[in-house]
């Protein structure tokens, strides 16, 4: 269940803490007319950058040119927080987070050269704004709240809506 308080008080950390415990989340890059795709997120906290492992022959990569912008959404493992990520992505084929992100599970998606597969190539999204909406996952406090709003004619407090602008 989602800390509705550290959404208030640390929305960043709580970011960074949702993003490393989802398999994957949906990646779109903006006016490329593609739909979004599931991709798996690594994330660099020091440069406020989400990595991911592709293949340069993807329609994804095609639809990134110099100066893009994307989109990647991800929803919390109890669906209870939601979140969208934006801002320049670009094909960049790090070594070093090559190396730093590889794991067994990457592994299964390239050929036996593995780190060396001549396709392998990764996107780099620098997170520049997000927004967050979350909400209670308690369906006691959802229904006070319900009740309560049609009551009062006052909208419910089910949950918290915050923007944040990362800095690079």
């Amino acid at each position: 269940m989602v800390d509705l308080t550290k959404t208030r008080n640390d929305p960043l950390q709580q970011l960074w803490d949702v993003v490393e415990n989802i398999h994957a989340g949906m990646l779109g890059v903006e006016d490329s007319h593609q739909h979004m795709q599931p991709m798996a997120p690594f994330i660099e906290k020091e440069t406020n950058s989400i990595w991911f492992y592709t293949k340069a022959d993807t329609d994804l990569v095609q639809a990134v040119r110099t100066g893009d912008r994307a989109h990647f959404c991800v929803i919390g493992k109890d669906h209870d927080y939601h979140a969208c990520l934006a801002g320049p992505i670009d094909e960049e084929l790090s070594r070093e987070h090559v190396d730093k992100f590889w794991s067994p599970l990457v592994a299964a998606w390239y050929d036996e050269n593995g780190k060396d597969d001549p396709l392998l190539t990764m996107l780099r999204l620098r997170i520049e704004d997000v927004s967050i909406w979350a909400s209670t996952g308690s369906s006691v406090r959802f229904g006070w709240e319900i009740a309560k709003a049609n009551l009062t004619n006052k909208e419910p407090d089910v949950g918290v809506h915050t923007q944040l602008t990362l800095p690079h």
